[in-house]
Parts: structure tokens; sequence; C-alpha cells
């Protein structure tokens, strides 16, 4: 199998090869991604680089493994209705990371454009199909920085991987693998305990009744003044900004490579 068969089917075009050790950012990218028959076919080769990846536990890779073998051996049509139903439906486990902090509000607009500035600054193009913190996407942009890059990036949106990853258990979705795994790289996994009791008594905001109330609230807030309101919205918001700004960075580090286990090569 090519290096193309894991290539995000958005059309991402970096304009470098990413660093061979982070090749796993690329292969958590493809995770989150809507199934299709390329990602079951490629899943054989995304099992080989998570096996290689020497920064996450064994049990961590295991678990990522033994999903990506349920993808590919599972009904397509299924696991496109689990994967619609998990993040099409409601907010609460959207993956654009900036929807976690300011929702709908007007505080959008700038962090997105903060955030693009980052991705052109180093090469990353985007085409326009996706928003720019849209995680699949962002972590394409990281695969393709070194350690020193990615530890900051990941370090800056701890808090929302935390979140995401206790709604995601919350709901029993393999796709938690995802955020954890990214935390684990910096040794956070344990942040995610805080948000569990927080997350056990939210309200699920993907049921008919919460979709329902949702159409109702756009409907009244459609007003003479929504052109604007629409504008900024669509932009998908400011998060990052207001964080670096307001929250002083903590130096944060990849965790370091083991050496291989006598397991190791077991798939």
């Amino acid at each position: 199998m090519t290096e193309a068969a894991i290539q995000s089917p958005t059309p991402v075009e970096p304009l470098f090869e990413p660093l061979q050790g982070m090749r796993s950012l690329r292969v958590l990218a493809r995770l989150l991604d809507y199934p299709t028959q390329e990602l079951q076919d490629a899943c054989g080769e995304l099992i080989e680089i998570l096996n290689a990846e020497r920064r996450l536990g064994a049990a961590l890779k295991s678990s990522l493994m033994e999903w990506c073998q349920r993808l590919q051996e599972g009904d397509l049509l299924e696991l496109q209705a689990e994967y619609v139903a998990l993040f099409d439906k409601g907010r609460a486990t959207s993956l654009l990371l900036f929807e976690h902090v300011h929702g709908e509000s007007r505080d959008r607009g700038q962090a997105m454009v903060d955030l693009m500035a980052e991705y052109s600054a180093a090469g990353f193009e985007l085409d326009a199909r996706e928003l720019p913190d849209h995680l699949p996407v962002f972590l394409e942009y990281l695969s393709m920085c070194d350690e020193a890059e990615i530890g900051r990036w990941l370090g800056e949106i701890r808090h929302i991987l935390a979140l995401l990853t206790a709604r995601l258990e919350e709901r029993g979705a393999d796709h938690a693998l995802v955020p954890l795994s990214l935390l684990a790289l910096i040794g956070a996994e344990g942040d995610v305990e805080e948000h569990r009791p927080q997350v056990k008594k939210e309200v699920p905001d993907n049921t008919p009744e919460a979709l329902d109330a949702v159409w109702e609230e756009e409907a009244v807030r459609f007003s003479a003044t929504s052109d604007e309101d629409c504008a900024l919205q669509s932009a998908e918001g400011r998060r990052l900004a207001e964080r670096k700004n307001s929250v002083k960075s903590e130096a944060v580090r990849i965790m370091t490579a083991t050496s291989p286990s006598p397991s190791a090569n077991r798939q």
C-alpha cells in the first residue's frame, strides 16, 4: 500500500513531507474522518504505523490498532451512520476545536484568522472546504511540525482534548482514543478525569428534542442584524488566540519514545 493511502480525503496540500516519527498524527487524523472504503482499505497500513510509534504506551496502541481492525471489518454503511450520529448531531462532540470554547458567540472570527496565519507561515495550504480548526486538518498540520511545536500546540488545546475525550467516552465511542492519544503524547491523560463528573451531568444535545430546540433558537435569532452575526459565525470562531493571550503557556514536551518491547511487533 502506498503512502497516498493515508492522505486526507479532504484536499489539504502540504508543501513538505511530515517528519517520519510523527506519521502517527496523520493516522489519528484519518481515524476521525468520515468512514469510506478508502479508509477501510488503508487500515492495514494505519496499524503498521501505530505499531511503530514508540511515544504511546502499549495498552493505548493496542486499543487503537484493535479499533482499526474493527473499522476494516465493519459494515461501511453502519460505520457511516454511527459517525453521523456522533459528530453531525449536536455540538458536544464537535471536531471543530473552537466550538468547545465560544460556541456560536461573536468571538470566533479572529481566532480562525490567527490559526490560518499560523498555517500560512509554515507553508501549509488548506482547501476552503474544511475549516482550519477541524481536528483532522489540525493534526495534518501538526504532523509536519517539529516536536517542540507539536508539544506547544497540544499544550494549548489540552483542555479541549480532555473535554472531548470525556464526552466521547461517555457515548462509548472508539473515537475517544484519538484525543486521549494526543494527551498521552504530552503526558496529560490525567486531565480527562476532572471532566468526567461534569460530562455525566450534561443533558444530551443530540436528541430529537434538543435538535428541535436549536432550530427554534436559530429562527428566533434571525433578524435585521443577523447578516453580521452569520458573517462572524461562519468563520468558526476565536479560540486559541484568546487562550494564548490570557493563559501563560506551559512548557510541554512530547513523551520520549520508548524502546521496543518483545511484543512490540505483535498486531
